[in-house]
Order: C-alpha cells, then structure tokens, then sequence
C-alpha cells in the first residue's frame, strides 16, 4: 500500500453564516507524488489547501500530515514546527522587498537560527534548483526581478527548508503563457529530482495533466471526481467532460 503523504478524514467546512465550502471531503495524497485540484472558483480547492498547513481549521473531519494531525498542533512551537516541513507557494509569491534575492530564499532558515555558512549555501542550492543563477542574482531585490524569476525565487524558498509537502496555491496564474510554460518544465524536472508530496491548486487543465500524477476534481464543495492524470481526457464522469469540454473547444472556422 502506497504511503500517504497528506490525508483528508470527512473533513467539511461552514462559515458562520451556515454557508458550506466543504462538505465531507476524504482523500489520500500519495507520498511524494503530485495531486492537482481543479474545479471552478469557489469550488472548494484553496480553503482545502490552506488546511494542510492549519491556516483553515476544519470544522468537521481531521487533516493530517506524514500521520499526524494538524489539529494536534497547539504551542506557537507546534505550529512552527508542522509549517518548517510545508512548503507554501503562492501567486503573488510573497518576497520580501527589502530583502535581496539570497536573503528571500534562505529567510526561514535565518528565521530557525541556522548559521550564516549553511543559509548561505542552501539558498545557492534552491535557486539553482529554481533555475536562477545565483551569482548573477543574488544581490537583486525582488523589484529587480521578472515575473518569472521572482516565481522562481518563491519556489526556491519553499524548497530551502527541506519539506516534505510543496503546497502550490495557482503558482503560474500571473505570468504569460511562454514565461508560465518554462516554468511548469522547470517544476516537472525539479518535482521529478526533490521527490515532494505536492498539493497543487489550478485552474489550468493542462498545466494539471503536466504536472500531476493525479487530479482530484472539486464541485460545490465536493469531490466529484478522483482519478489518474492519464485517464482525465477519457474520461466519461460528467463533471470531469464538462471540464475538459470547456477548455477544450473546437476552434471556429
């Protein structure tokens, strides 16, 4: 039986209103492999996300990670420790802009009272992993950076850490089509080297079947349909063609 990276128990969210985003929502993510979320906005997929690392608290049901529950987090301490084993990229990548670009990348290792030495070589090793040339950037700010390169930067510090879950919140959604096609080769080589358990949020039916091992599809708040990467296109579930259909169309004469 495979080992499972992150798992998902019933887990239903209700905002205080009595509205559900969630409703009794069970997966398994295979350990270090890659699973896609797709699903129309407010479909459920980044409030699913942002559980893994306690940033939303279910109301029903239990996350947990590498076979411990997120809720059995309680000290700052705890809290500390289960986000230094998740990686966490974003659209809008959250760079520091007083920070250089070294100083981003190795910035939760500072934070974990590391040596100067060993922050300084890892942040060489993640963004070379990243795709940047750290000697030519190391010293740049993030205002100094393309589109793309600050994404990188933003992987790169995910990575610095070591973690054993990538979280992957629409990464590419902000660049152009040429710059987020290098990126998602980059990512399907790193992913393919740094063996993660990766989460990651899309709306991009391509970029999915790119990346993914597995996609999970998200419907009002449910899972309505789970299935290999490979069997997306074939597939005869009726959300999953009416999805594939949308995005897909034949081109007009």
């Amino acid at each position: 039986m495979p080992n499972v990276g992150v798992e998902f128990a019933k887990v239903s969210y209700m905002l205080a209103d009595g509205h559900v985003l969630l409703r009794e929502v069970s997966l398994k993510l295979e350990a270090e492999k890659t699973t896609a979320l797709l699903g129309r906005s407010g479909s459920g997929k980044t409030t699913l996300l942002r559980m893994v690392n306690g940033l939303v608290v279910p109301t029903e049901g239990s996350v947990s990670v590498v076979g411990k529950e997120v809720s059995a987090a309680r000290t700052v301490r705890d809290w500390v420790l289960l986000r230094r084993g998740i990686g966490y990229v974003i659209q809008e990548t959250g760079l520091f802009p007083h920070m250089t670009v070294e100083r981003n990348a190795g910035l939760a290792l500072e934070l974990a009272g590391r040596g100067k030495a060993e922050i300084a070589r890892r942040a060489e090793e993640v963004l070379g992993l990243a795709g940047l040339d750290f000697g030519a950037l190391r010293e740049r700010y993030p205002w100094q950076l393309s589109g793309g390169q600050r994404q990188r930067v933003g992987l790169a510090r995910a990575l610095a850490m070591d973690p054993a879950v990538l979280l992957m919140d629409e990464p590419f959604g902000a660049l152009d089509p040429i710059t987020r096609a290098e990126m998602q080769t980059m990512l399907r080589e790193l992913l393919g080297r740094v063996k993660k358990t990766v989460l990651l949020v899309t709306h991009d039916l391509d970029e999915a079947l790119y990346l993914a091992d597995r996609v999970v599809f998200l419907e009002a708040g449910e899972v309505v349909a789970d299935m290999a990467a490979a069997e997306v296109l074939g597939s005869e579930n009726v959300a999953v063609k009416e999805y594939v259909g949308a995005v897909h169309r034949a081109v007009r004469n």
